[in-house]
């Protein structure tokens, strides 16, 4: 299969599994929560470093910051991937069931009143259309009013074969789990990228830092403003706030505490 295949087949498969919107819900969230994190890092540090009581070097904030976004990708992408599976697992055997109890109403009795058979026609019309369209399994249409068994496979399925939606669900538990793990270890790595260089710690680093950090702040607000339609100052701001609330904490804690 050439790579045009299998970008239509992959969006087909997000189409069917409502991939994009769990996926940017996923993103921000964790992006966010990586980005926070990090600054917590960055200013209980960075307030150490204005008290004189610091003795780290900016290799080791990038170990520190490193070693969190790690742990926090892991944990994204582990406990993503379990939640995901089991709950589309579960979406799956509740279609299964919704047309096993299908299968069961279509064998009932033929009824005598005209009006309850047009009722019940139009209700096994709605049915097979839904579930048609969630199993993507032809239906065989009924015979002249005959009620019969509605769910025919054009041909027998294997034991390893998936449906389509069931291969949709697989594909989506598999990208919402790297965006779950993935988003947060970006939100907390880009602000560390100024303690690479040099061996002593600076002014400059921390505000290199939290330039990146407020940058990235304001691509988030952007990014939900773009999802909403509106509202991308007022996103943003909202987020530059929440950095600067962990700051301001950050700075109560060290004087709480005595260190600054």
């Amino acid at each position: 299969m050439g790579i045009k295949q299998s970008i239509l087949k992959w969006r087909k498969y997000a189409e069917m599994s409502d991939l994009g919107i769990i996926a940017r819900r996923k993103f921000f969230n964790n992006c966010f929560d990586g980005a926070l994190t990090c600054a917590g890092i960055v200013s209980g540090i960075f307030v150490l470093f204005l008290a004189g009581v610091s003795e780290n070097t900016p290799g080791s904030i990038v170990v520190l910051g490193f070693s969190t976004s790690l742990a926090i990708g892991i944990s994204g992408l582990w406990g993503a991937f379990l939640s995901e599976e089991a709950e589309r697992k579960k979406k799956i055997i509740d279609l299964k069931k919704e047309m096993v109890l299908l299968d069961q109403e279509d064998s009932d009795e033929d009824l005598d009143d005209i009006e309850k058979e047009k009722i019940e026609l139009a209700k096994t019309i709605l049915k097979e259309k839904s579930i048609e369209k969630a199993m993507l399994i032809p239906i065989k249409p009924n015979e002249a009013g005959k009620k019969k068994k509605i769910l025919v496979p054009i041909k027998k399925k294997k034991k390893n074969d998936k449906t389509l939606i069931e291969q949709a669900e697989n594909f989506a538990t598999i990208i919402a789990s790297l965006v779950d793990g993935g988003a947060p270890a970006l939100g907390s790595t880009l602000p560390l990228i100024p303690f690479f260089f040099g061996t002593e710690l600076v002014l400059f680093h921390f505000l290199v830092s939290y330039i990146i950090l407020v940058g990235l702040l304001i691509s988030l607000g952007v990014f939900l403003g773009n999802i909403s339609g509106q509202g991308k100052v007022k996103y943003a701001i909202h987020l530059v706030t929440a950095g600067v609330v962990t700051l301001l904490l950050s700075l109560l804690l060290s004087l709480a505490t005595g260190n600054f």
